[in-house]
């Protein structure tokens, strides 16, 4: 089964993004030049930031196999990390608002990975 982390993952950097381009819509607002290139700096920065956290969720990948849990993440380099489901301890740990919408932290060894869903935590649990 392979599965992208939960959505939640994005909330952090497009927030800091909307806010940014907020404050760069705002500058554009005044009356002096220099504030709408300043505006201008914030929209493109905003934009990088929401472009760059977009493309790293849809780059990791989560995957069981039969035998291993598997995480692969990278644009230009792909990275993986692996370890084998036969004898490993995995420690779940499911906050309130992870519970309520679907995600946790799977802690394997020294594999820990954040905003994994449901589904796949609970395949990792049905294999201990």
């Amino acid at each position: 089964m392979e599965a992208h982390r939960h959505g939640i993952a994005l909330a952090r950097p497009l927030s800091r993004a909307f806010v940014l381009a907020g404050a760069g819509g705002a500058c554009f607002l005044a009356p002096w030049t220099a504030t709408a290139a300043l505006g201008a700096g914030l929209l493109a920065l905003g934009a990088a930031i929401a472009v760059v956290a977009v493309t790293r969720w849809d780059r990791t990948h989560l995957v069981v196999t039969g035998n291993a849990f598997v995480v692969e993440h990278g644009l230009l380099r792909r990275n993986s990390a692996s370890i084998s489901l036969n004898g490993t301890v995995f420690e779940v740990e499911r906050p309130l608002l992870g519970r309520i919408l679907g995600y946790g932290t799977v802690v394997a060894g020294e594999l820990e990975i954040d905003c994994v869903p449901r589904r796949l935590m609970r395949l990792l649990q049905q294999r201990r």
